[in-house]
């Protein structure tokens, strides 16, 4: 799913780096890998590809990061991403 993108500078995604202890479940569990560790310090690559599924947020055991669904359509963007694997055109938008 590398670099499928929905709409420019919409992710509601946030991050408390205060909050973060390094655990490194959002690495795992992001379907877009836009998380990396360096150490123990969390790095968040290019917010943009992120569809909004919250995975980082419900595998994240302090809280520290926060999605809220909708913007990023992850079921437009899923959708699409199976439709092209299908060779199939995708019919309609966003939800």
């Amino acid at each position: 799913m590398h670099g499928y993108r929905y709409i420019d500078d919409t992710a509601t995604l946030e991050v408390d780096f205060d909050r973060c202890i390094g655990c490194g479940n959002c690495t795992v569990v992001c379907p877009h890998r836009i998380f990396a560790l360096e150490g123990e310090k969390l790095k968040v690559g290019d917010r943009d590809l992120c569809m909004e599924c919250g995975a980082c947020a419900r595998n994240c055991p302090v809280q520290a990061l926060t999605v809220t669904p909708g913007v990023g359509c992850a079921v437009a963007i899923l959708a699409a991403w199976i439709n092209r694997l299908l060779g199939r055109k995708l019919l309609s938008g966003c939800c």
